[in-house]
């Protein structure tokens, strides 16, 4: 039997279903050491990249020999808090470092669908999708000078120098010749692509995965109009180069 409650609705609050941006953190290794010269290395030139995010940690990616190790969740969280990361839940794990989080304040995750954070692995949870929608830049950048389109698309109408750096949560579209960084699905979406009309580039990465100008690319590639996209394989992830038709 059924009953309908009646009432007034409360004047002071109401409870809703709602969906929050969360990004992932898929950590492979309980050494933090590492993980700060990592981050370091990754954003160290980006202090603004991240702004005070919420932070799922997914320890399902843990390596082997770490999957009972003990994490110390404090200074994890200290250290994603340098960089406006604010860790919020965990999920995975074992039961000894679940209860270590739990005892800390933060919640438990388990059945919860995660997008991509950004990694230096291959995409294996679901993407994070760019919107639609894309930042325009028509002037030249020079050594030193750093465009961010985030959440977004990005095109450039003019030359990227060396040492100057573009970054995208989408694709990267230059119209011009791209001589300095271009970083592609910044945020971890694997689908972002580069384009450039002159491709001679000092670093490009696609969803953390790079190759820098050390890595000589062919004459079809070189100096030419060219694409870059991310591929998955056995023996991981790379990044592949192909020309575009005049």
């Amino acid at each position: 039997m059924s009953v309908a409650l009646a009432g007034r609705s409360p004047s002071t609050f109401e409870i809703k279903s709602a969906t929050l941006p969360l990004l992932a953190l898929r950590l492979k290794s309980v050494d933090l050491a590492v993980l700060q010269d990592e981050l370091q290395a990754q954003y160290g030139e980006m202090p603004d990249f991240f702004e005070d995010d919420p932070v799922v940690l997914d320890l399902s990616a843990l390596a082997p020999e770490h999957a009972e190790a003990a994490i110390d969740f404090q200074q994890l969280g200290e250290l994603l808090h340098q960089r406006r990361l604010r860790l919020l839940a965990v999920r995975g794990g074992s039961e000894q470092q679940r209860a270590s989080a739990t005892e800390l304040g933060l919640l438990l995750a388990p059945d919860l669908a995660l997008p991509s954070a950004p990694r230096t692995a291959g995409p294996s949870a679901a993407p994070e999708v760019a919107p639609p929608g894309a930042l325009v830049i028509d002037r030249p950048l020079r050594s030193g000078q750093q465009v961010y389109a985030r959440g977004r698309d990005l095109v450039l109408l003019a030359m990227v120098n060396h040492g100057a750096e573009v970054i995208a949560d989408g694709h990267i579209h230059v119209y011009a010749p791209l001589r300095g960084r271009a970083i592609a699905g910044a945020r971890g979406w694997p689908e972002a692509r580069i384009f450039a009309r002159d491709m001679q580039p000092d670093l490009v990465s696609i969803a953390g995965v790079y190759r820098t100008s050390d890595a000589a690319l062919g004459p079809e590639i070189q100096g030419r109009a060219a694409v870059v996209r991310l591929v998955s394989g056995e023996a991981g992830d790379s990044l592949v180069f192909e020309p575009i038709a005049d």
